[in-house]
């Protein structure tokens, strides 16, 4: 129970940091504010489960953040996943994983695409 209270108070302290930075801060990070907001939301582990689903696709992860809107776009569709247990289990796979399995990813297409550009 404590941790359910710990985790709302730094929760809480991250809103009000996302709130305190000025349009130049939010520039420099190349995101809305309601954007970083709704980041705060998303589960923590989104980078982890982007990148290795990329792997997947044979994307390092340079390559998936080469274009920042894109990659926002991304973790962002991740975050508002309703497949997350489909999700897990294909990574569980790990090397045995393959792309045609990922049919459930709103990623996929990304991808595909950016694993063609890619090679």
């Amino acid at each position: 129970m404590f941790a359910r209270i710990r985790a709302l108070i730094d929760r809480l302290h991250d809103v009000q940091e996302v709130n305190a930075l000025s349009d130049r801060d939010l520039d420099d990070l190349g995101m809305t504010r309601d954007q970083v907001l709704d980041f705060l939301r998303m589960p923590r582990d989104i980078n982890d489960r982007v990148t290795a689903m990329g792997a997947i696709f044979g994307l390092p992860e340079t390559e998936l953040k080469r274009d920042h809107g894109l990659w926002v776009e991304i973790l962002s569709t991740c975050g508002h996943c309703a497949d997350r247990g489909a999700c897990a289990r294909l990574l569980a796979k790990g090397d045995q994983a393959q792309p045609t399995e990922a049919t459930f990813c709103g990623n996929r297409e990304a991808f595909a695409d950016l694993a063609t550009y890619a090679a």
